[in-house]
């Protein structure tokens, strides 16, 4: 089992950037592909990035694709979703979570999820 813990979220203007974090423990890191979801409230749980194993490839949701960017660092097992050029639509609770490599698909299949990170994006 994989636990995990974002931070970074917060309140923003539209035009700003924000960069999210997600700490690993209890399992080796390099087993998992890495996600990142949202829930707007009112809304239901959406798919925003993704991140192999490796790192090596990567896969965004078209409503954030050129704004966002998500990355991993394996030796400290930690993922990073950038945001860049936030927007009001952007508000909600981020979640990141983990998915067994092989198993599922880019965006299901995730098995662990952190207690989410509420970013607001004021307009």
């Amino acid at each position: 089992q994989v636990q995990l813990v974002e931070s970074g979220g917060g309140l923003v203007q539209a035009g700003d950037s924000l960069r999210l974090s997600c700490a690993a423990s209890g399992d080796t890191f390099s087993r998992y592909a890495m996600g990142w979801f949202r829930q707007a409230p009112g809304k239901e749980r959406e798919f925003v990035a993704a991140i192999s194993w490796s790192g090596s490839s990567t896969y965004y949701a078209d409503s954030v694709k050129g704004r966002f960017t998500i990355s991993r660092d394996n030796a400290k097992n930690t993922v990073a979703l950038q945001m860049n050029s936030l927007k009001p639509e952007d508000t909600a609770v981020y979640y990141c979570a983990a998915r067994t490599w092989g198993k599922g698909s880019w965006i299901n299949g995730y098995d662990y999820w952190g207690q989410g990170t509420q970013v607001t994006v004021s307009s």
